[in-house]
This record gives structure tokens, sequence and C-alpha cells, in this order.
């Protein structure tokens, strides 16, 4: 490992702002009238919109580790408008459906600063939009039918750059033009999640940590303490949902990793611009995220080992030194005056992935179990989003509300088959990620107008259109 790299350490959010005090276990067999598996975003935001709808019900979270170990404490910091599946929604229930979809996920990059703002949490937000790069004919084009695609849903306030206006916010080398959305903003993962926590706790929720759930079943989450007994069981598990019993082919748990640098200088910051503190991204098939922290770091994410064998997860965000080095070349590449600056910690992370690629929000109304996930690395904003919908459902279905808008979202309800079994899981996805790293390197080598054929066909393995 490269001399001076924290490695692991869970991520370089806890690093930076500490470890969360300790949470008491469940101490035995318990009853709620809620009770959520998972003390991520997506479980946090439920039972935070519940309480504040219904501050009579007795709500749980059961978190194995502590709540933001997973995803929510590892990602991008990247608060904005994505969300996984879209397009099938709008070949599934019309375009207008996946254009109310969209319009929430654009308001609910507002609604998270709103409920920061209101819950006195700093998570270091800065409301700079996010600017997606193209560095490659094959990219330009790419660029601009995404920036045309996401007109036509609606999204009349995004704008389109040439390669001196890109320039102007990012001097990212060799970009030749980028697209920006203003429904995107920068934020530190772990303080919005630590706020988000004792928030729900001050609430009246309980909350109990090092409490693994095993296994789910109607009215139960089981766990080596107790059993919590609930008319309503709630899965925000994500990336960690193949752990439960019978749910290891449910959703591929998907490796991301990430690097922070040191803390750049004024002057090179002053090389680089990024005065907007923009979310940054690219048009690759194996593409790259980036955000400019609070203290004056780039942390950079992309797909390193992107599957582990028998959907197993990483231990506290450890990762290859080959996958550090390589995102490494990315920073570089991006930004070649930063040869020399040092990598100062690296970590992974996973995320949950449907054999569709579609994000959902389930409540089987006939046994009281519910989920939400499979945000494809789009969570930090669609999990507020799943909050939402959750709470809308459970009060649906327990009498205390009628329908809403978010309750008749087009990824309420959806259902998708299982992943293969292995080997023939971990090879799909070994090969896809194998496939889109060919096509970005032949779309350089090339400088051909046109996507590589080798991605199109890793789209088609993948499921992905």
């Amino acid at each position: 490992m490269s001399s001076g790299v924290v490695n692991g350490g869970i991520s370089y959010w806890y690093a930076d702002d500490g470890l969360p005090a300790v949470r008491e276990p469940l101490s035995g067999d318990a009853s709620a009238d809620v009770v959520i598996v998972g003390g991520g975003y997506t479980g946090l935001w439920t039972a935070y919109y519940l309480k504040k709808a219904a501050p009579f019900l007795r709500i749980t979270v059961l978190e194995q580790r502590f709540c933001g170990y997973g995803a929510s404490g590892r990602n991008g910091g990247w608060l904005y408008n994505g969300i996984a599946g879209r397009d099938r929604y709008a070949k599934l229930h019309g375009r207008d459906a996946a254009v109310r979809l969209q319009r929430a996920m654009n308001g609910t990059v507002a609604e998270v600063i709103r409920v920061a703002g209101d819950e006195s949490i700093d998570a270091d937000v800065q409301r700079g939009g996010v600017l997606e790069v193209a560095r490659t004919p094959a990219q330009l084009a790419r660029l601009k039918a995404f920036h045309a695609h996401e007109l036509a849903y609606g999204e009349q306030d995004r704008e389109l750059y040439g390669a001196r206006e890109t320039a102007a916010r990012v001097r990212v080398a060799g970009a030749v033009g980028s697209t920006w959305t203003p429904h995107g903003a920068r934020v530190h993962p772990v303080k919005l999640v630590k706020g988000l926590a004792a928030a729900v706790e001050a609430l009246g929720v309980v909350v109990h940590e090092s409490t693994p759930v095993t296994e789910i079943r109607a009215g139960h989450a089981v766990t080596p303490y107790g059993t919590v007994r609930a008319p309503y069981v709630l899965r925000c598990t994500e990336g960690f949902t193949a752990s439960l019993k019978g749910q290891r082919r449910t959703w591929l748990p998907m490796n991301s990793s990430m690097i922070a640098t040191e803390p750049l200088t004024d002057e090179q910051w002053a090389a680089l611009g990024w005065d907007g503190r923009e979310t940054l991204g690219d048009m690759a098939h194996a593409y790259m995220y980036a955000q400019r922290t609070a203290d004056g770091r780039i942390a950079l994410g992309g797909r390193g080992v992107p599957y582990r064998f028998g959907s197993r997860t990483d231990h506290d965000g450890r990762t290859r030194e080959a996958t550090v080095e390589a995102l490494r070349e990315i920073l570089v590449a991006f930004f070649p005056a930063l040869a020399g600056v040092r990598v100062a910690h690296a970590w992974s992370g996973v995320l949950g992935v449907p054999r569709d690629w579609c994000a959902t929000v389930t409540l089987d109304r006939s046994t009281g179990l519910g989920w939400a996930g499979g945000y494809v690395g789009s969570g930090v904003a669609t999990a507020n989003l799943a909050g939402r919908t959750l709470c809308d459902l459970v009060r649906l279905d327990s009498g205390q509300a009628g329908r809403t808008a978010l309750t008749e979202l087009p990824w309420v309800g959806h259902r998708v088959r299982r992943w293969e079994p292995e080997p023939l899981r971990w090879l799909g996805v070994q090969g896809m990620y194998a496939t889109y790293r060919a096509a970005d390197r032949r779309e350089t080598e090339t400088h051909s107008a046109g996507s590589s054929r080798l991605a199109r066909l890793a789209d088609r393995v993948a499921g992905r259109h």
C-alpha cells in the first residue's frame, strides 16, 4: 500500500468526524408498531417521517453495527436527483408516470436540505449542482444525448456547456463538454447520518445498535438477542440485504471504492477552479464521481473490485492496493497538476443492485412486510424519497391516511426476478465491468464519436436496457 494511506477504517468521513457513541443492543423480546431493519439513510428517514406524522407510533430501529456503518457512511456525498430505473418505469407505466417520479426526485434534494436546516444538522451542505463532463468524442455524444433525455423528462433548468464553459467551472484535463443541473449538492455523508440518527432518537424512536437481524418474517424481526414483534416490519438494508435469510439473490451487493487526497493548497485550488463546489462526474462507462470536500480535499470514487463471490461484503472498507492506484490514476488524468498530491485515505462499501437495476419501494399489505432500496449508487437522495414513501404506505395501510402523490409513483410495488446463482452471478458481473473498462479504453484510443459496441453488449448482459 502506498505510504501513508489510511486503508479502510470504514471511510474517510468517519476518520474526519469520528465514530459515533455506541447505542445499546436489544436486550430481549420486544414489541412495536413498526420495526425498521437497518439504521442507514433509508431506515432513519422512514422512522423520521413516520414519527413526525404519527407521534403515537412505537417505532424501533435495529442496526447490525451502528447507524451509518454501510453505504450511508461511505458514499461520495452526492445529494442529487438521479434515480435508478426511470426509463424502465416509463416503458412499464408511461412517460407521465416517470416524469412524476423525476419531479419527486428533483424536489427531494431541497427536502433533505430543508430537514437538515430544521434539525440543525450541519452536514457541510453546498448546493453547487452536478457537473458531468465528457473527455472523448464518444463521451461527448453520450453526454449530449443524456442532456436531451433529461430535458425530455422536464428538467428545463439543466445547462449544456462546451469546452470553454466547462473549464470556467472546473478545469478538467481534456474536457470537451459537460452538462450541469442545479438539482444537486455536496454533503458530508457521516455528518448527515449522525444528525439524522440523533433527530430520530429525539423524536422518541428506539434505536438498537450492535443488533444484527438474521431473519425477517411477517410480524417478526429475529435477532440473537430476541425477537421484535410488530404489525409492520420494514427492510431497509440496501447492500447488506444478501446477509438475511432467504435474500441472498434479491439484490447484488455491488462494491464501490473511494480515495480522499490530502488537503490541497490555495494555489492548487486556484489552478483547478471548482469554486462552485459542484459534484463532479463523467460519461465513461466505468464512471467516476468526486466532490470538493469542506476541508479542501478531493474525494473521488469508482468501481474497483465490483463484486465479491457469494454476495460477500467487505471488512470495514479495506480496499485493494490496485484499486487505490487505479483511482489515483483517474485523479491525475483529470487533474495532471495533482500528480504529486498524496492520497490520504482509501475505503470501499457496497450498494444494492436489483436484477433490472430499478430502485423500488414496496409494502405487502397481506403480510405487513415492506422494503425499499436497490438504489444502484444514487441512494443519498433516493433514500429520503423512499423513506417518505414507506411512511405514506404504512399510514395508508393502517388507515391513518389516504393515498398520496408518493404512494402512486411508478416504483411502488415493483417486483423483479432474483439474481442468478453462483458462479453465474460472479462471472457475469466480473465480465460486465471488464467489458465496460475495455470499451472506455477503446473509445479513448480510437477517438470515435460512437459508443463502443462492447458497452452495448455489457448493458444487455447486465439487464440495464
